[in-house]
């Protein structure tokens, strides 16, 4: 017997969140290219360009988002929640790709320093109104990245913009201040070196999902110790706990039950108890139990 979990964190309110964030990240995008044109700021350029990648990351992720509200089928039982594993796995590799375009067009303009000039009034303006921007994205974004990967990989690029727009600002700061336009080129490495762990930490994750590892914080040995407390319960093995993506657990097991409670018809009871448990103390929604009696247990070989 198993229980479905719902399909809310995956519904219509998440896409109108990515919604709302590529619009803002859109305006910003063009407003930071015109700004690193006028500026001359390589740092502008390079937070414009991180823009992008959010704009065209964000496209996926409405997209995946899309895909994986389609109901489940015969073919897939499981519906389309791993597109958004998906999508943000392409997030990541994005980013990846980005980070490396940004450090090496900084170190070029380090190596390079004459001729270089920085509008840092023009810098300094355009970068508030990128860190405004972001702020309000970030928010937005903030609630629903807790329960969807594919959100997440969203936020981690709008909370990137933020602090990319930090380092700009700093930047600024210090060319119209001291005239080192140097300054510009650090800040562009500086977003580059804030890109990385992120990305990273974002693959990782989505590693973790599709190598069907258990998810983070959950214990399967506790899990079974809140089976085995359960009255009638003998034993338990071939014990699987697996999330389909963020927020979407799956688990498995076979549980022993004893002979005097199958036979007064208890089974019922049994396992609205263990549903109840899993989805009570471990945010389980979805749990399928095989109920056995004692004597007829196949024993799981990767226990």
């Amino acid at each position: 017997m198993h229980d479905h979990a719902p399909s809310g964190i995956r519904g219509a309110a998440n896409r109108r969140l990515l919604a709302m964030s590529l619009a803002i990240t859109a305006v910003v995008m063009v407003v930071q290219i015109v700004g690193s044109i006028l500026s001359g700021s390589l740092a502008l350029l390079a937070d414009a360009a991180h823009m992008f990648t959010d704009a065209a990351a964000l496209v996926i992720a409405l997209i995946a988002s899309s895909v994986a509200a389609r109901p489940a089928d015969d073919r897939r039982t499981f519906g389309y929640q791993r597109a958004e594993v998906l999508g943000a796995l392409i997030n990541g590799v994005i980013l990846i790709a980005l980070s490396v375009w940004v450090a090496v067009e900084a170190v070029q303009r380090l190596m390079r320093p004459s001729g270089v000039e920085v509008e840092g009034g023009v810098m300094l303006l355009v970068a508030i109104v990128g860190l405004v921007a972001n702020g309000v994205a970030l928010w937005l974004l903030s609630a629903a990245q807790r329960t969807s990967i594919n959100v997440r990989g969203a936020y981690l690029e709008v909370l990137g913009d933020l602090l990319g727009s930090v380092a700009v600002i700093v930047a600024a700061i210090v060319v119209l201040t001291t005239g080192w336009v140097q300054a510009d080129a650090v800040a562009s490495l500086l977003i580059a070196a804030m890109i990385v762990p992120r990305a990273v930490g974002l693959l990782r994750e989505v590693f973790s999902v599709l190598s069907e590892s258990s998810p983070k914080g959950m214990h399967v040995r506790e899990i079974r110790d809140h089976i085995l407390s359960t009255a009638g319960v003998v034993d338990v093995h071939d014990v699987h706990v697996w999330q389909l993506t963020r927020g979407a657990p799956v688990f498995t097991a076979h549980v022993v039950v004893d002979a005097d409670a199958l036979s007064s018809g208890k089974a019922g009871a049994i396992l609205e108890q263990l549903q109840e448990c899993l989805a009570r103390h471990f945010d389980v929604e979805h749990s399928t139990f095989q109920l056995e009696p004692a004597g007829h247990v196949e024993h799981d070989a990767h226990a």
